[in-house]
């Protein structure tokens, strides 16, 4: 793949065989982020689990003290007064049944994230095949399955993310803006890896945080030492 100059000028900055402090590597995302727009930083943490196996999975959900930068357009599935308690809570859209054709059919995906409350599980549950594979599908590890539709809503709005394995045993997560300070990346990147750490299944043996990167979206990674971690 053919890289820009910018690209690589910035890259030269990172030793790719160096594995750096939090606050350097942190430092560096920020120099080598040269694009036009304010990237998004994101942290990709390696694991030494098999998320094939139920009990090695690693899932759930934290509010980044910093949030993340972007605005999340929230989806609630309600019903009688836990409308009204949506709406006022700052969900963007609140709904029932009529919304399942106009997403599977229509394929309307104007939402970020979906909340249910629990008597809605069977009507959401028609979207699983739709939902499932955009990481969309409400979880109640992840806090999206709840009858406090209030603090759900004003909990992802505020910065809450959600992390899980993928195939290879990744977890990616946003943690911020390439505009954010220093000590406000830091922070929400602390929060992130404290969570991840803490919900380490028994059953993991060896060691846990294989490996740690940081990246801007069009930046080179910048690897962060995983010993120095928590």
């Amino acid at each position: 793949m053919k890289r820009g100059k910018k690209y690589t000028e910035a890259a030269k900055l990172v030793d790719r065989g160096n594995q750096y402090e939090v606050a350097e590597a942190i430092d560096l995302v920020k120099k080598t982020a040269v694009a036009k727009f304010d990237e998004t930083v994101e942290a990709h943490i390696r694991l030494g689990v098999d998320g094939r196996h139920a009990d090695q999975q690693v899932r759930g959900a934290v509010v980044l003290p910093h949030g993340t930068g972007r605005t999340v357009r929230v989806l609630v599935f309600a019903k009688g007064d836990k409308v009204s308690e949506a709406e006022a809570a700052g969900a963007d859209y609140v709904g029932g049944e009529e919304l399942i054709p106009k997403i599977q059919n229509e394929g309307w995906f104007e939402f970020d994230v979906v909340v249910a409350t629990p008597d809605m599980m069977g009507v959401v549950g028609r979207l699983g095949r739709v939902l499932g594979p955009k990481g969309l599908m409400p979880n109640p590890k992840a806090g999206t399955v709840t009858m406090d539709v209030t603090k759900a809503v004003q909990d992802i709005k505020a910065g809450k993310i959600e992390y899980r394995l993928d195939k290879a045993n990744i977890i990616h997560c946003p943690v911020g803006k390439v505009s954010f300070s220093e000590e406000q990346l830091t922070e929400n990147f602390n929060t992130l890896m404290d969570a991840i750490i803490k919900a380490k299944p028994s059953s993991a043996k060896g060691q846990y945080l294989r490996s740690v990167t940081i990246a801007s979206t069009m930046g080179p990674g910048v690897k962060i030492n995983p010993m120095r971690i928590g």
